[in-house]
Protein backbone atom coordinates (compact mmCIF):
# COMPACT_ATOMS: atom_id res chain seq x y z
CA UNK A 1 0.00 0.00 0.00
CA UNK A 2 0.93 3.71 -0.40
CA UNK A 3 1.32 4.17 3.23
CA UNK A 4 4.26 1.93 3.29
CA UNK A 5 6.35 3.96 0.61
CA UNK A 6 7.24 7.92 1.26
CA UNK A 7 6.14 9.87 -1.60
CA UNK A 8 8.32 12.68 -1.68
CA UNK A 9 9.11 16.10 -3.33
CA UNK A 10 8.13 19.79 -3.89
CA UNK A 11 7.37 20.20 -7.41
CA UNK A 12 4.88 17.74 -9.71
CA UNK A 13 7.87 16.52 -11.12
CA UNK A 14 9.55 15.69 -8.37
CA UNK A 15 6.44 14.00 -7.01
CA UNK A 16 5.74 12.02 -10.44
CA UNK A 17 9.51 10.76 -10.15
CA UNK A 18 8.94 9.34 -6.57
CA UNK A 19 5.98 7.73 -7.36
CA UNK A 20 7.13 6.11 -10.52
CA UNK A 21 10.39 4.86 -8.64
CA UNK A 22 8.15 3.35 -6.00
CA UNK A 23 6.80 1.38 -8.84
CA UNK A 24 9.71 0.88 -10.85
CA UNK A 25 11.21 -0.50 -7.61
CA UNK A 26 8.16 -2.85 -6.93
CA UNK A 27 7.20 -0.92 -4.15
CA UNK A 28 4.19 -0.08 -5.18
CA UNK A 29 2.66 -2.61 -6.62
CA UNK A 30 -0.39 -2.76 -8.85
CA UNK A 31 -3.53 -1.36 -7.50
CA UNK A 32 -1.41 0.52 -4.81
CA UNK A 33 -3.66 3.18 -4.01
CA UNK A 34 -2.13 6.77 -3.49
CA UNK A 35 -2.86 9.37 -1.16
CA UNK A 36 -5.50 11.96 -1.93
CA UNK A 37 -4.54 14.99 -3.94
CA UNK A 38 -5.08 16.92 -0.70
CA UNK A 39 -3.75 14.39 1.90
CA UNK A 40 -0.22 13.96 0.09
CA UNK A 41 -0.43 18.35 -0.35
CA UNK A 42 -0.69 18.86 3.36
CA UNK A 43 2.12 15.64 4.24
CA UNK A 44 4.46 17.82 1.75
CA UNK A 45 3.51 21.06 2.07
CA UNK A 46 2.85 21.95 -1.45
CA UNK A 47 -0.63 22.95 -3.00
CA UNK A 48 -2.99 20.64 -4.11
CA UNK A 49 -2.71 21.94 -7.52
CA UNK A 50 0.96 20.09 -7.50
CA UNK A 51 -0.76 16.80 -6.41
CA UNK A 52 -3.10 17.27 -9.07
CA UNK A 53 -0.85 17.99 -11.88
CA UNK A 54 1.52 15.36 -10.42
CA UNK A 55 -1.20 12.91 -10.70
CA UNK A 56 -2.77 13.73 -14.14
CA UNK A 57 1.34 13.27 -15.41
CA UNK A 58 1.29 9.87 -14.15
CA UNK A 59 -2.48 9.08 -15.32
CA UNK A 60 -0.89 10.53 -18.78
CA UNK A 61 1.69 7.71 -19.33
CA UNK A 62 -0.24 5.23 -17.66
CA UNK A 63 1.49 4.40 -14.34
CA UNK A 64 -1.67 5.31 -12.71
CA UNK A 65 -5.52 5.07 -13.34
CA UNK A 66 -8.44 6.91 -11.36
CA UNK A 67 -11.34 5.12 -10.29
CA UNK A 68 -13.64 7.70 -9.69
CA UNK A 69 -14.35 7.49 -5.94
CA UNK A 70 -12.21 4.69 -5.41
CA UNK A 71 -9.43 7.30 -5.80
CA UNK A 72 -5.78 7.35 -8.06
CA UNK A 73 -4.22 3.64 -8.03
CA UNK A 74 -1.03 2.41 -9.63
CA UNK A 75 -2.31 0.99 -13.10
CA UNK A 76 -2.89 -2.98 -13.23
CA UNK A 77 0.30 -3.20 -15.84
CA UNK A 78 2.29 0.39 -15.58
CA UNK A 79 3.89 1.64 -18.20
CA UNK A 80 6.86 1.95 -16.02
CA UNK A 81 8.54 -1.47 -18.12
CA UNK A 82 6.95 -3.62 -19.99
CA UNK A 83 5.22 -6.78 -18.99
CA UNK A 84 8.20 -9.49 -19.13
CA UNK A 85 7.10 -13.18 -18.72
CA UNK A 86 7.88 -14.74 -15.54
CA UNK A 87 11.01 -16.91 -15.23
CA UNK A 88 10.41 -20.24 -16.87
CA UNK A 89 11.09 -22.90 -14.07
CA UNK A 90 13.79 -25.25 -14.45
CA UNK A 91 13.20 -29.05 -16.30
CA UNK A 92 10.01 -27.34 -17.93
CA UNK A 93 8.86 -27.43 -21.26
CA UNK A 94 8.65 -23.99 -22.66
CA UNK A 95 5.02 -23.57 -24.72
CA UNK A 96 5.17 -19.63 -23.38
CA UNK A 97 7.67 -17.61 -25.62
CA UNK A 98 6.08 -17.74 -29.28
CA UNK A 99 8.96 -17.69 -30.79
CA UNK A 100 10.08 -19.42 -33.87
CA UNK A 101 11.65 -23.09 -33.97
CA UNK A 102 15.48 -22.39 -34.31
CA UNK A 103 15.84 -25.50 -36.57
CA UNK A 104 13.98 -23.58 -38.94
CA UNK A 105 15.87 -20.69 -39.16
CA UNK A 106 18.54 -19.96 -41.62
CA UNK A 107 21.86 -19.23 -40.31
CA UNK A 108 22.59 -15.38 -40.22
CA UNK A 109 25.98 -14.62 -42.08
CA UNK A 110 27.05 -11.42 -41.87
CA UNK A 111 27.44 -10.08 -45.97
CA UNK A 112 30.64 -9.82 -47.43
CA UNK A 113 30.36 -6.45 -48.61
CA UNK A 114 30.46 -4.02 -45.90
CA UNK A 115 28.88 -0.31 -45.52
CA UNK A 116 31.60 2.34 -45.40
CA UNK A 117 30.62 3.66 -41.50
CA UNK A 118 32.48 6.95 -41.95
CA UNK A 119 29.71 8.67 -43.34
CA UNK A 120 26.30 9.25 -42.91
CA UNK A 121 23.46 7.60 -44.66
CA UNK A 122 20.68 9.92 -44.00
CA UNK A 123 20.65 11.40 -47.69
CA UNK A 124 20.02 7.61 -48.93
CA UNK A 125 18.53 5.68 -45.49
CA UNK A 126 17.01 2.54 -47.63
CA UNK A 127 19.19 0.47 -50.32
CA UNK A 128 17.68 0.58 -53.42
CA UNK A 129 17.64 -3.23 -53.74
CA UNK A 130 15.98 -4.04 -50.79
CA UNK A 131 13.39 -1.62 -51.94
CA UNK A 132 12.69 -3.04 -54.85
CA UNK A 133 12.39 -6.67 -52.79
CA UNK A 134 9.96 -5.63 -50.01
CA UNK A 135 7.74 -4.20 -52.46
CA UNK A 136 7.99 -7.13 -54.93
CA UNK A 137 7.19 -8.99 -51.72
CA UNK A 138 4.77 -7.00 -50.06
CA UNK A 139 2.82 -5.81 -53.91
CA UNK A 140 2.53 -9.21 -54.57
CA UNK A 141 0.01 -10.23 -51.71
CA UNK A 142 -1.95 -6.74 -52.63
CA UNK A 143 -0.77 -4.06 -50.35
CA UNK A 144 0.06 -0.87 -52.61
CA UNK A 145 3.30 -0.22 -52.57
CA UNK A 146 3.89 2.94 -54.18
CA UNK A 147 5.69 4.42 -50.65
CA UNK A 148 7.66 2.22 -48.69
CA UNK A 149 10.26 2.41 -45.54
CA UNK A 150 12.37 0.77 -43.00
CA UNK A 151 11.98 0.58 -39.44
CA UNK A 152 14.39 -1.15 -36.27
CA UNK A 153 11.18 -3.68 -36.11
CA UNK A 154 7.59 -3.28 -36.30
CA UNK A 155 6.83 -1.65 -32.46
CA UNK A 156 9.97 0.68 -33.48
CA UNK A 157 7.18 1.66 -36.18
CA UNK A 158 4.29 1.93 -34.71
CA UNK A 159 5.78 3.74 -31.64
CA UNK A 160 7.13 6.23 -33.89
CA UNK A 161 3.73 7.14 -35.73
CA UNK A 162 1.68 6.68 -32.93
CA UNK A 163 3.88 9.50 -31.27
CA UNK A 164 3.75 11.83 -34.08
CA UNK A 165 0.00 10.91 -34.65
CA UNK A 166 -1.05 11.41 -31.60
CA UNK A 167 -1.25 13.17 -28.49
CA UNK A 168 -1.20 12.09 -25.15
CA UNK A 169 -4.92 11.43 -24.20
CA UNK A 170 -5.82 10.08 -27.33
CA UNK A 171 -7.58 7.39 -27.92
CA UNK A 172 -6.04 3.81 -29.79
CA UNK A 173 -8.49 1.12 -30.81
CA UNK A 174 -6.18 -2.37 -29.85
CA UNK A 175 -7.02 -5.90 -30.47
CA UNK A 176 -8.74 -7.98 -27.24
CA UNK A 177 -6.70 -10.15 -26.37
CA UNK A 178 -3.42 -8.62 -27.82
CA UNK A 179 0.26 -8.96 -27.83
CA UNK A 180 1.09 -7.65 -24.87
CA UNK A 181 4.24 -5.75 -26.15
CA UNK A 182 1.63 -3.16 -28.18
CA UNK A 183 -0.50 -3.07 -25.23
CA UNK A 184 2.77 -1.78 -23.13
CA UNK A 185 3.75 0.39 -25.72
CA UNK A 186 1.03 2.63 -26.22
CA UNK A 187 0.13 2.76 -22.79
CA UNK A 188 3.37 4.15 -22.17
CA UNK A 189 3.27 6.61 -24.70
CA UNK A 190 0.53 7.70 -22.61
CA UNK A 191 -2.07 6.84 -25.23
CA UNK A 192 -6.02 5.47 -23.72
CA UNK A 193 -6.48 2.04 -25.37
CA UNK A 194 -10.27 0.88 -26.35
CA UNK A 195 -10.16 -2.65 -26.66
CA UNK A 196 -12.01 -4.35 -29.62
CA UNK A 197 -12.95 -8.24 -29.71
CA UNK A 198 -11.41 -10.67 -32.14
CA UNK A 199 -12.54 -14.12 -33.08
CA UNK A 200 -11.09 -16.70 -35.22
CA UNK A 201 -11.40 -14.46 -38.51
CA UNK A 202 -9.79 -11.27 -36.93
CA UNK A 203 -11.09 -8.12 -35.62
CA UNK A 204 -14.90 -7.90 -34.97
CA UNK A 205 -16.88 -5.03 -37.48
CA UNK A 206 -19.04 -4.01 -34.63
CA UNK A 207 -16.60 -3.61 -31.88
CA UNK A 208 -14.77 -1.69 -33.93
CA UNK A 209 -17.42 0.65 -34.81
CA UNK A 210 -18.11 1.09 -31.45
CA UNK A 211 -14.59 2.10 -30.89
CA UNK A 212 -14.39 4.70 -33.75
CA UNK A 213 -17.86 5.98 -31.77
CA UNK A 214 -15.64 6.07 -28.82
CA UNK A 215 -13.48 8.18 -30.41
CA UNK A 216 -10.21 6.74 -31.39
CA UNK A 217 -7.83 8.32 -33.51
CA UNK A 218 -5.78 4.91 -34.65
CA UNK A 219 -6.37 1.54 -34.87
CA UNK A 220 -4.02 -1.63 -34.53
CA UNK A 221 -5.03 -4.79 -36.10
CA UNK A 222 -3.16 -7.78 -37.05
CA UNK A 223 -4.50 -9.39 -40.54
CA UNK A 224 -3.54 -13.15 -39.96
CA UNK A 225 -1.88 -15.03 -37.07
CA UNK A 226 -3.20 -12.44 -34.80
CA UNK A 227 -1.46 -13.05 -31.69
CA UNK A 228 -2.38 -14.44 -28.84
CA UNK A 229 -5.75 -15.44 -30.59
CA UNK A 230 -4.76 -16.32 -33.53
CA UNK A 231 -7.42 -15.02 -35.86
CA UNK A 232 -6.94 -14.52 -39.46
CA UNK A 233 -8.94 -12.13 -41.68
CA UNK A 234 -11.61 -13.65 -44.17
CA UNK A 235 -12.39 -11.42 -47.21
CA UNK A 236 -15.85 -11.01 -45.82
CA UNK A 237 -14.23 -9.82 -42.80
CA UNK A 238 -11.72 -7.60 -44.56
CA UNK A 239 -14.61 -6.00 -46.53
CA UNK A 240 -17.06 -5.53 -43.45
CA UNK A 241 -14.20 -3.38 -41.60
CA UNK A 242 -13.34 -1.42 -44.57
CA UNK A 243 -16.56 -0.15 -44.79
CA UNK A 244 -16.79 0.51 -41.16
CA UNK A 245 -13.47 2.47 -41.83
CA UNK A 246 -14.91 4.59 -44.61
CA UNK A 247 -16.81 7.04 -42.25
CA UNK A 248 -14.04 7.74 -40.31
CA UNK A 249 -10.84 9.24 -42.92
CA UNK A 250 -8.44 10.84 -40.08
CA UNK A 251 -8.15 7.48 -38.41
CA UNK A 252 -4.81 5.69 -38.74
CA UNK A 253 -5.00 2.12 -39.87
CA UNK A 254 -1.97 -0.02 -38.82
CA UNK A 255 -1.86 -3.61 -39.88
CA UNK A 256 0.95 -5.32 -38.59
CA UNK A 257 1.59 -8.74 -40.42
CA UNK A 258 4.03 -9.74 -37.70
CA UNK A 259 4.09 -14.11 -38.83
CA UNK A 260 3.57 -12.83 -42.71
CA UNK A 261 5.83 -15.59 -44.54
CA UNK A 262 4.73 -18.26 -42.02
CA UNK A 263 1.72 -17.31 -40.66
CA UNK A 264 -0.20 -20.49 -42.69
CA UNK A 265 -3.07 -17.85 -44.22
CA UNK A 266 -3.28 -15.65 -46.77
CA UNK A 267 -2.71 -12.05 -46.43
CA UNK A 268 -6.48 -10.10 -47.06
CA UNK A 269 -5.00 -6.79 -46.46
CA UNK A 270 -7.45 -3.32 -45.52
CA UNK A 271 -4.64 -1.49 -47.18
CA UNK A 272 -6.27 -2.02 -51.09
CA UNK A 273 -9.66 -0.81 -49.74
CA UNK A 274 -8.53 2.83 -50.70
CA UNK A 275 -8.30 4.08 -46.93
CA UNK A 276 -6.69 7.27 -47.12
CA UNK A 277 -4.45 7.27 -43.49
CA UNK A 278 -2.69 3.26 -43.40
CA UNK A 279 0.42 1.47 -43.58
CA UNK A 280 1.04 -1.78 -43.56
CA UNK A 281 3.96 -3.22 -41.45
CA UNK A 282 5.90 -6.78 -42.05
CA UNK A 283 8.82 -7.94 -40.01
CA UNK A 284 11.42 -11.20 -40.52
CA UNK A 285 11.68 -12.17 -37.15
CA UNK A 286 9.57 -15.19 -36.90
CA UNK A 287 11.08 -17.03 -40.29
CA UNK A 288 14.76 -15.16 -40.69
CA UNK A 289 15.71 -15.32 -36.92
CA UNK A 290 14.49 -12.57 -33.99
CA UNK A 291 17.62 -10.86 -33.62
CA UNK A 292 17.05 -9.27 -37.14
CA UNK A 293 15.44 -6.25 -35.50
CA UNK A 294 13.84 -4.98 -39.01
CA UNK A 295 10.62 -4.07 -40.23
CA UNK A 296 9.21 -2.70 -43.77
CA UNK A 297 6.53 -1.15 -44.38
CA UNK A 298 4.27 0.53 -46.96
CA UNK A 299 1.87 3.63 -46.19
CA UNK A 300 0.40 6.21 -47.60
CA UNK A 301 2.32 9.57 -48.42
CA UNK A 302 1.15 11.59 -45.36
CA UNK A 303 2.22 8.79 -42.85
CA UNK A 304 6.09 7.84 -45.07
CA UNK A 305 6.73 11.55 -44.25
CA UNK A 306 5.83 11.91 -40.54
CA UNK A 307 7.58 8.48 -40.18
CA UNK A 308 10.58 9.34 -42.05
CA UNK A 309 10.74 13.08 -40.51
CA UNK A 310 10.96 11.64 -37.24
CA UNK A 311 13.70 9.02 -37.99
CA UNK A 312 15.71 11.16 -39.51
CA UNK A 313 15.76 13.36 -36.39
CA UNK A 314 16.76 10.12 -34.25
CA UNK A 315 18.46 6.98 -35.03
CA UNK A 316 18.43 8.84 -39.00
CA UNK A 317 18.26 5.46 -40.60
CA UNK A 318 18.34 1.86 -40.48
CA UNK A 319 22.03 0.35 -40.30
CA UNK A 320 22.46 -0.78 -44.11
CA UNK A 321 24.72 -3.84 -42.66
CA UNK A 322 21.22 -4.65 -41.67
CA UNK A 323 19.78 -3.98 -44.65
CA UNK A 324 22.99 -6.17 -46.67
CA UNK A 325 21.68 -9.16 -44.30
CA UNK A 326 17.89 -9.00 -44.94
CA UNK A 327 18.58 -8.44 -48.54
CA UNK A 328 20.97 -11.60 -48.77
CA UNK A 329 18.29 -13.50 -46.49
CA UNK A 330 15.40 -12.54 -48.80
CA UNK A 331 16.88 -13.14 -52.45
CA UNK A 332 18.34 -16.52 -51.19
CA UNK A 333 16.34 -19.74 -52.39
CA UNK A 334 17.49 -21.38 -49.97
CA UNK A 335 15.90 -19.33 -47.17
CA UNK A 336 13.00 -19.59 -49.51
CA UNK A 337 12.41 -22.93 -49.42
CA UNK A 338 13.27 -23.23 -45.03
CA UNK A 339 10.36 -20.17 -44.65
CA UNK A 340 7.95 -22.58 -47.03
CA UNK A 341 8.59 -25.68 -45.44
CA UNK A 342 8.64 -23.85 -42.02
CA UNK A 343 5.14 -22.51 -43.23
CA UNK A 344 3.69 -26.12 -43.39
CA UNK A 345 5.75 -27.56 -39.91
CA UNK A 346 3.90 -25.08 -37.78
CA UNK A 347 0.48 -25.05 -39.20
CA UNK A 348 0.77 -29.04 -38.89
CA UNK A 349 2.50 -28.95 -35.47
CA UNK A 350 -0.92 -25.55 -34.58
CA UNK A 351 -3.41 -28.28 -36.36
CA UNK A 352 -2.34 -31.17 -34.08
CA UNK A 353 -3.16 -29.43 -31.30
CA UNK A 354 -6.01 -27.91 -31.69
CA UNK A 355 -7.72 -31.28 -33.02
CA UNK A 356 -6.35 -33.15 -29.85
CA UNK A 357 -7.83 -30.46 -27.69
CA UNK A 358 -10.95 -30.63 -29.54
CA UNK A 359 -10.46 -34.76 -29.58
CA UNK A 360 -11.26 -34.12 -25.53
CA UNK A 361 -13.87 -31.33 -25.68
CA UNK A 362 -11.70 -28.31 -24.80
CA UNK A 363 -12.13 -25.28 -27.05
CA UNK A 364 -9.63 -23.79 -28.89
CA UNK A 365 -8.73 -21.00 -31.14
CA UNK A 366 -6.08 -20.89 -33.66
CA UNK A 367 -6.70 -20.19 -37.48
CA UNK A 368 -3.49 -18.81 -38.24
CA UNK A 369 -0.02 -18.03 -36.88
CA UNK A 370 2.64 -20.77 -33.94
CA UNK A 371 0.09 -20.14 -30.80
CA UNK A 372 -3.60 -21.70 -29.58
CA UNK A 373 -5.59 -19.51 -27.41
CA UNK A 374 -7.71 -21.89 -25.00
CA UNK A 375 -10.30 -20.06 -22.85
CA UNK A 376 -10.11 -21.27 -19.47
CA UNK A 377 -12.12 -20.31 -15.93
CA UNK A 378 -9.12 -20.07 -13.74
CA UNK A 379 -5.93 -18.99 -15.44
CA UNK A 380 -3.36 -19.46 -12.35
CA UNK A 381 -4.76 -23.08 -11.91
CA UNK A 382 -4.31 -24.18 -15.22
CA UNK A 383 -1.29 -22.64 -15.71
CA UNK A 384 -0.14 -23.92 -12.20
CA UNK A 385 -1.79 -27.59 -12.64
CA UNK A 386 0.34 -27.91 -16.09
CA UNK A 387 3.53 -26.78 -14.82
CA UNK A 388 3.20 -30.25 -12.47
CA UNK A 389 2.63 -32.26 -15.63
CA UNK A 390 6.09 -30.57 -17.29
CA UNK A 391 4.43 -27.98 -19.14
CA UNK A 392 5.08 -23.97 -18.96
CA UNK A 393 2.24 -21.82 -20.45
CA UNK A 394 1.27 -18.12 -20.63
CA UNK A 395 -1.07 -16.91 -18.71
CA UNK A 396 -3.70 -15.21 -20.73
CA UNK A 397 -3.66 -11.69 -18.39
CA UNK A 398 -0.49 -10.30 -20.28
CA UNK A 399 -2.60 -10.31 -23.62
CA UNK A 400 -6.25 -9.27 -22.17
CA UNK A 401 -7.73 -6.00 -21.76
CA UNK A 402 -11.79 -6.65 -21.53
CA UNK A 403 -12.13 -10.37 -22.66
CA UNK A 404 -12.35 -13.51 -20.66
CA UNK A 405 -9.38 -15.43 -19.26
CA UNK A 406 -7.33 -17.64 -21.54
CA UNK A 407 -4.14 -19.18 -21.72
CA UNK A 408 -1.61 -19.19 -24.97
CA UNK A 409 0.07 -21.83 -26.16
CA UNK A 410 3.27 -21.71 -28.44
CA UNK A 411 3.24 -24.93 -31.00
CA UNK A 412 6.13 -23.70 -32.76
CA UNK A 413 8.40 -26.42 -31.42
CA UNK A 414 5.68 -28.97 -30.44
CA UNK A 415 5.89 -31.76 -32.33
CA UNK A 416 2.33 -33.50 -32.83
CA UNK A 417 3.32 -36.78 -30.73
CA UNK A 418 3.79 -34.32 -28.21
CA UNK A 419 0.35 -32.61 -28.54
CA UNK A 420 -1.65 -35.88 -27.34
CA UNK A 421 0.14 -35.94 -24.29
CA UNK A 422 -0.13 -32.72 -23.93
CA UNK A 423 -3.77 -32.27 -24.64
CA UNK A 424 -4.29 -35.45 -22.20
CA UNK A 425 -2.62 -33.21 -19.52
CA UNK A 426 -4.98 -30.13 -19.86
CA UNK A 427 -8.22 -32.45 -19.87
CA UNK A 428 -7.38 -33.88 -16.41
CA UNK A 429 -6.13 -30.33 -15.45
CA UNK A 430 -9.40 -28.70 -16.21
CA UNK A 431 -11.19 -31.78 -14.47
CA UNK A 432 -9.12 -30.91 -11.26
CA UNK A 433 -9.70 -27.28 -11.51
CA UNK A 434 -13.51 -27.99 -11.98
CA UNK A 435 -14.16 -29.85 -9.12
CA UNK A 436 -12.38 -27.30 -6.90
CA UNK A 437 -15.19 -25.17 -8.34
CA UNK A 438 -17.87 -27.66 -8.08
CA UNK A 439 -16.79 -28.60 -4.35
Amino acid sequence: MATQYAISGTTAKGIAASVERGVAEGVLGPGAALPPVRRLADDLEVSPGTVATAYKELRQRGIVVTRGRGGTVVAAEPAVASRRPPKVPEGLRDLSGGHPDPALLPALVPPSRLSPGARSHRAAPRLARLEQVVRDWVGSDGVPVEHVTFAHGALDLIGRLLSVELRPGDAVAMEDPGYHHLLDLVTALGLRIVPVAVDDEGVRPEALDGALRAGVRALVCSPRAQNPYGGCFSVARRDALVEVLRGEPDVLVVENDHASAVAGAPLRTLTAGGLPRWVHVRTVSKFLGTDLRWAAAACDATTLARHDGRMLLTSGWVSHLLQETVHGLLTDDGTRALAARAQGTYEERRTALLEELGFRGIAAHGASGMNVWVPVRDESDVVNGLRSYGWWVASGARFRLASGPGVRISVAELEPVDAARLASDFAVVLGESEATYGG
